[in-house]
């Protein structure tokens, strides 16, 4: 029978698969550079604006700066990529950071690299899509109104694709992700060819002067010096996302290890050569790129209406000859895709990462379940669902958010460098074998160097983005260390509550069993109950009914006399006309007057068939077994009767969750013969 929310499922999900089919979804290098990557390669398109939006404060005098705050943020990003290589090797299983530190510096601090990635991952998706929407803006500046209702357009799109499974998002955003690159290549390829033969590239805002901010035109000594330090903090954003390979280690193709330090490596280059070839053109083009449009002077119009282009479109149309060419179309367009695609790394690295945390019970565990698909689905949705809250609070506006942003991933680079010193510590104090000994102390310099630098960067971010919004990501970062921990101390309070001590004594029979029969009326659904309870066997056995009106109760007792019901009655008085509480009182009682007998309740309910058909039933039945259920040896039954309408909702559930993953037929429906009462 057709069913079309289980067609509209697969169609944007397609089929499901079964766990033995695992193997199938592993990556091959060309596909896991895509994936896993996009991100540091997309932060290409905005680094280099990040770094002139702070130097422009002071108009152009500062621009001078730019190639030494790049040169830093290069020699941190190859740091950083080496470091993360060594953790590829030794800690191959996927948790990357947080493992890193959880077994060298302990579970809290390992909570707190796990608190922060979960932030920066969630900030990577909102940076990357409202990001790609502005240039998609740059392009066609007549769309600016409708930036929000893209933005959220693009999560969905994103998360539909990820819950297809890591290998079909995958050959999805593949295309994109070396167009884009292409692109960049081919841009910074022609400008220079331009220079050498002296036809230098300039752009359009070349033209138009910076009117310094108030104060800051004169900066020296620590003043400057601050400057710098806050314009290579923004710089950093190029490193967003370089941890993403360790994470998801588990899901490259044999040999693992070896196949993500590659990737790693190609990304690493790939990503200097891009940011390098791009800040060195914007220098060349003459890039002026600001806060406020009204900074800059000599535009023709009202500053407040004026949509200022992207670093990228200024230089496409710069190099390509104007906004028109259909090469500064390209440019623009693999640039937009990209910075959307970028946020698949969160969508890859955010569920591996609760996964992860689900397995050590410092998240529900539904987060390491998988889906149909086998991506972690309760993760993806998770992540589309903050992300596009933030993105609709903050206007989709990438200067709010960015203030956000790669706080939490310095914390994580910080920590697992120092992680991997401890490492290389315990191998050079164990280890007896030469070489091992001598790349390990290699090693442990390489991430020595990495830790204070990382750590370094991790001051200036919190000291120049903390005040501009950076304490929301602090704030979050530390109300999900607390919650985890707090989850886990529930998890574990519960494992040791049901733990076996004595299999014998914990398993004892009650010594009776007291049967109770809730009866309202007397018709089908309360004689099923009663047949039901029968059944079972109780040792005793009554029907209780409360008198809520008069009338009705002389009625029902007559009734139980006429069909000579062989269950005794028992009615309690009601004078405030209330059913719960006085069933709840009875069943108390009788169970501290009969402290070593179980009392089972059977509760007569209707099944019924549609949604407004359950608001007009059942609200006693469950008021009552939410009462009851909080009551120590006191057993909550409950006892069906499908009305007609049922069918209609039996429709979607005539397999159990998980059946078509399991590879179970599906059954025939039976058409059930009246029953005789």
């Amino acid at each position: 029978m057709f069913n079309l929310p289980q067609t509209l499922k697969r169609l944007v999900i397609g089929r499901a698969m079964r766990s033995e089919e695992l193997g199938e979804t592993l990556l091959p290098k060309r596909l896991a550079l895509p994936i896993f990557a996009s991100d540091p390669l997309s932060s290409v398109a905005y680094a280099t604006g990040e770094i002139l939006l702070v130097l422009t404060v002071g108009g152009t005098a500062f621009l001078y700066l730019t190639p030494w705050v790049a040169a830093a943020v290069v020699v941190l990003m190859a740091v950083v990529v080496m470091s993360y290589r060594q953790v590829v090797h030794a800690y191959p299983s996927g948790g990357g950071s947080y493992e890193v530190v959880s077994k060298n510096l302990g579970a809290s601090a390992g909570l707190v690299v796990a608190a922060s990635l979960l932030v920066d991952y969630v900030m990577t998706v909102a940076v990357s899509v409202a990001s790609g929407v502005d240039n998609i803006i740059s392009a066609f500046p007549g769309l600016a109104d409708y930036r929000v209702g893209f933005a959220l357009g693009f999560v969905v799109l994103l998360t539909a694709m990820n819950l297809r499974g890591v290998r079909e998002s995958g050959r999805a955003f593949a295309a994109p992700t070396y167009l884009f690159i292409t692109a960049i290549l081919l841009m910074i390829g022609t400008g220079m060819i331009r220079v050498v033969f002296g036809e230098t590239p300039v752009a359009e805002s070349a033209a138009y002067g910076i009117e310094p901010e108030p104060g800051k035109a004169n900066l020296a000594g620590l003043a400057l010096l601050l400057l710098a330090l806050r314009a290579f903090a923004s710089g950093c954003t190029a490193l967003t996302g370089v941890e993403a390979i360790s994470n998801g280690v588990p899901a490259f193709r044999r040999p693992k290890s070896k196949n993500a330090a590659t990737t790693m490596a190609a990304m690493g280059l790939t990503a200097v050569v891009m940011f390098v070839g791009v800040t060195w053109l914007a220098m060349v083009a003459k890039v002026h790129y600001v806060d406020d449009p009204c900074q800059l002077t000599g535009i023709s119009g009202d500053c407040v209406n004026y949509t200022q282009p992207t670093v990228i479109a200024q230089l496409a149309a710069s190099v390509f000859g104007g906004s028109d060419s259909i090469l500064f179309y390209v440019v623009q367009a693999a640039t937009a895709l990209v910075l959307i695609l970028a946020a698949n790394t969160a969508f890859n690295g955010f569920p591996l990462l609760a996964s992860i945390l689900a397995q050590h019970r410092y998240l529900p565990r539904q987060l390491h379940t998988r889906g149909d698909r086998l991506a972690y689905s309760n993760g993806i949705i998770a992540l589309a669902v903050v992300a596009g809250a933030l993105l609709w609070f903050y206007q989709a506006n990438v200067t709010s958010l960015i203030h956000l942003y790669i706080l939490g991933v310095f914390t994580s680079f910080t920590l697992s460098q120092f992680g991997m010193v401890r490492h290389w510590n315990d191998v050079l104090r164990t280890g007896t074998d030469p070489a091992v000994r001598s790349s390990a102390r290699r090693s442990r310099v390489i991430n020595a160097f990495g830790g204070v630098f990382t750590a370094l960067v991790l001051v200036i971010v919190l000291a120049t983005k903390f005040t501009q919004g950076a304490w929301l990501a602090v704030l979050a970062a530390a109300v999900l260390w607390l919650m985890m921990r707090g989850i886990r101390r529930h998890y574990d309070a519960v494992s040791d509550e049901l733990a076996v001590e004595d299999a014998r004594a914990e398993s004892v029979r009650p010594a009776r069993v007291h049967g109770v029969v809730l009866v309202s009326k007397l018709h089908k659904a309360t004689l099923r109950a009663l047949g039901y309870a029968q059944a079972f066997r109780p040792d005793s056995l009554e029907a209780l009914t409360v008198a809520v009106e008069k009338d009705a109760t002389e009625e029902l007792g007559s009734q139980w006399s006429a069909y000579d019901v062989q269950v005794p009655l028992k009615v309690l008085d009601s004078p405030y006309r209330e059913i719960t509480k006085p069933v709840v009182q009875y069943v108390r009682e009788y169970r501290r007057n009969h402290p070593h007998e179980a009392i089972a309740v059977f509760i007569p309910e209707y099944v019924v068939g549609h949604w407004w058909e359950q608001l007009l039933h059942n609200q006693s039945a469950l008021w009552l077994k939410s009462r009851l259920l909080f009551t120590p040896g006191v057993m909550v039954i409950s006892v069906p009767w499908q009305l007609s309408s049922a069918p209609r909702a039996d429709r979607p559930a005539r397999r159990a969750p998980g059946a078509m993953r399991r590879g179970e037929p599906a059954p025939v429906r039976d058409v059930p013969e009246p029953e005789k009462l």
